[in-house]
């Protein structure tokens, strides 16, 4: 009998490290599917994001205009989208299946759990040290930029003028007389102009995608929020100069001939004139505030006055008709997606936990989110406080680290304007008073960069200037928290400058208030920090305070609005919707203006069409995405109870920031953590090319958040020859 069981018990063992064993390939084979159907994905995106391009160069040539177009609207002319189906075909199709593939590859990507160990030099000089990625202009208008980014930029002008002058050499010379009395040049001059609109459409057709915070296409670039700003800034110039001059010679032509009656036709036949005068009226506002004394000063005239862009396209679109709003849809339409999405997030207000407030005019807000959410560092996230401001939203730092703090989600702001004051002296009044009662805030986000590529790098340096700090607090959590990967970067070096010694206090924020962690990895940081304007220690002894609030009923955690599978839901919500949008399309243009233009001489007004085809794509983004968000609703656990019956955690006592310790208190951190060196440097400014020069490691990562300056001068010793190890990244939120 003991022999049997011991057999039985011999044989289960057996059967059990097989099925062990069974699931474990079965796993890796359903991974190495994934990554396959990833790179599939990958090559196809490749490729239609080619053709797409290629059909806007083709655009202006006799090719496309005689043969190509001709073919194509003989074949998709239909009594369902008429001529414009060819439009939506060329235009919209491709970047709209981009998008929905994009969105699969993104997924993924996610779902694959591979391990990731340290990556090899050859790699490293791949990802890091080429040379089209290092600074190649660091003093200029467009601020520090890569080769890479000058080639593109260079390459986009290219494709802009070759549009134009291809269209010139094809069509003036056909001019040979004018019409209606009026003079040669008046005519060509007219022609000229009429197609500076269309290169300025081409261009707006890409000035929604940097502006998109959570779009897949910017995922796929590998590019963050604040990286992309600066392209929709380059691209709003563009935009504006083009219509500008475009608006500009139709005046002089209308003035010459004296038809200044034009500028009040708004006809139903063709392009409406008062429409793109208003459209023109609407951008310039937009531009002039944009200016950076202007933004940077009267950052409120700046926010407001850039709503207009509701108006602008609504009057753009009147003026051009749906035929030329095909050309620009797929920005427009993925910006209305992630719009309506950031909308739905932010009508429910957040469960604020803490907030510490620093002797510096800097607070630290910790709210609560779902443990399931994870943020990379350097993450962003958009803050509204109604009881300041109901309509101005600001972008800050996410400080915590998702590994380390999983059920908490924190932010630094540093006191820098009024918006930044005022929430600053309602916190701190509430810190003096006692009152803990619940703070209304609402939240965008997180935003964060697609990968930490930050980790590949042997040395890494950290260059921040006053509240340029926050990002690479959320880099050492992260650090912190790493206790089952590899120990990379092997060294890190925190350089910040700050103008007054009490700002030192910003450092107490690279621990977070309690570590949860017990197990941390060994972390070997040495800190230089700088002050500028003072020549030694304060006196006055500067007390850091924590402030915990009550649980509101109505506050919630910060979750996702699309559920934990965020990209595959995404990708379901831009094709559903999109495939609404053209029945909605098809069913209008079928079975409401064929029957009047069929036969008859009756032309539907062009602008009323703009406004129904534009109100069916709110409609299908609206209708789609609520549908997708209440069956997640439906889906996931309740947690409101749990919010509810939080416990409120137990004040930490005010305490004494460690600059006025002699740095005993930041040196005296967990034992698994190693402080090697912090030194404070009064009324002294930092000597980056000496500090950097001696950076160990083959592969060194330079960080720069700060003011321009310091960005320039971090990015002109990163881009000499003698530099190779160096590689330059901004983190730039100075707009």
């Amino acid at each position: 009998m003991k022999e049997n069981k011991r057999k039985r018990k011999v044989s289960l063992q057996f059967l059990s490290l097989l099925a062990a064993r069974a699931i474990v390939a079965s796993r890796r084979r359903i991974e190495t599917m994934g990554r396959t159907v990833a790179h599939v994905l990958k090559f196809v995106m490749a490729i239609t994001f080619i053709g797409w391009l290629m059909m806007w160069i083709v655009m202006p040539t006799n090719l496309w205009r005689r043969q190509w177009r001709v073919q194509l609207r003989a074949r998709t002319n239909s009594t369902y989208f008429g001529t414009s189906g060819a439009n939506i075909l060329v235009y919209c199709f491709p970047m709209m299946l981009i998008s929905v593939l994009g969105c699969m590859y993104l997924h993924l990507k996610e779902k694959d759990h591979s391990p990731s160990g340290r990556v090899s030099n050859k790699k490293r000089r791949i990802n890091g040290g080429s040379w089209w990625t290092r600074p190649f202009l660091v003093k200029g208008p467009l601020g520090v930029i890569s080769a890479l980014e000058l080639a593109l930029a260079l390459m986009f002008v290219a494709l802009l003028i070759w549009c134009f002058t291809v269209y010139l050499g094809v069509n003036l010379p056909k001019i040979t007389k004018a019409e209606d009395g009026a003079q040669l040049w008046q005519a060509k001059l007219e022609r000229a102009s009429s197609w500076l609109g269309i290169v300025g459409v081409l261009c707006a057709a890409f000035l929604f995608i940097p502006v998109s915070r959570g779009s897949v296409l910017l995922k796929l670039a590998g590019l963050t929020f604040e990286e992309s700003v600066k392209y929709h800034i380059w691209l709003g110039h563009i935009v504006m100069t083009i219509l500008t001059v475009h608006g500009t010679c139709f005046i002089i032509i209308w003035t010459c001939s004296n038809e200044l009656h034009k500028f009040l036709e708004w006809a139903n036949d063709d392009v409406s004139n008062v429409a793109g005068e208003l459209a023109l009226f609407f951008g310039i506002c937009m531009w002039i505030t944009t200016l950076p004394w202007i933004r940077r000063k009267m950052f409120e005239l700046f926010f407001y006055t850039h709503q207009l862009y509701v108006l602008f396209v609504v009057f753009f679109v009147f003026h051009v008709g749906t035929g030329v709003l095909y050309m620009l849809l797929p920005g427009l339409y993925l910006f209305i997606v992630d719009r309506f999405l950031r909308f739905m997030q932010s009508r429910q207000s957040v469960r604020l936990v803490s907030a510490r407030i620093l002797p510096c005019e800097a607070v630290e807000l910790s709210f609560s989110k779902k443990p399931g959410l994870s943020h990379s560092p350097m993450s962003t996230v958009f803050i509204n406080v109604p009881s300041i401001s109901r309509l101005q939203w600001h972008p800050f730092t996410v400080t915590s680290s998702s590994s380390l703090e999983p059920e908490k989600l924190s932010v630094a702001i540093k006191c820098e304007g009024q918006w930044t004051g005022d929430l600053y002296e309602k916190l701190s009044s509430a810190a003096r008073s006692g009152a803990i009662d619940g703070l209304e805030v609402l939240v965008e986000g997180p935003y964060g960069p697609p990968s930490t590529d930050f980790l590949r790098y042997d040395t890494l340096v950290m260059v921040s200037g006053g509240a340029g700090i926050t990002p690479f607090i959320s880099i050492i959590r992260h650090l912190i928290s790493r206790n089952d990967a590899p120990k990379e970067p092997a060294r890190l070096l925190l350089i910040c400058a700050f103008r007054n010694a009490r700002d030192l206090a910003m450092l107490d924020l690279l621990l977070p208030a309690s570590t949860s962690s017990s197990d941390l990895c060994p972390l070997q940081l040495q800190i230089e920090a700088f002050v500028t304007r003072e020549q030694g220690r304060p006196e006055s002894q500067a007390l850091l305070q924590t402030v915990c609030f009550k649980p509101t009923p109505g506050d919630m955690p910060i979750s996702w609005t699309l559920g934990p599978n965020h990209w595959l839901w995404l990708g379901t919500l831009i094709s559903s919707s999109f495939l609404l949008f053209l029945v909605l399309v098809g069913c209008f243009t079928r079975f409401h203006t064929y029957p009047r233009e069929h036969g008859t001489k009756y032309v539907y007004p062009v602008w009323l069409k703009g406004l129904f085809v534009m109100f069916f794509m709110c409609l299908s983004v609206v209708v789609v995405g609520v549908a997708v968000i209440l069956w997640n609703k439906r889906k996931e656990p309740m947690v409101d109870r749990q919010v509810r019956s939080m416990e409120m955690e137990a004040p930490t006592a005010n305490r004494s920031s460690w600059l006025y310790d002699d740095g005993r208190e930041l040196a005296s951190w967990p034992n698994q953590c190693s402080v090697e060196n912090v030194q404070v440097h009064y009324g002294a400014r930092p000597d980056f090319k000496k500090m950097l020069r001696k950076s160990e490691g083959s592969s060194t990562g330079v960080l720069v958040c700060g003011p321009t300056t310091m960005r320039s001068d971090v990015a002109a010793i990163c881009s000499s020859a003698t530099a190779k190890n160096l590689h330059y990244h901004s983190i730039n939120f100075d707009w």
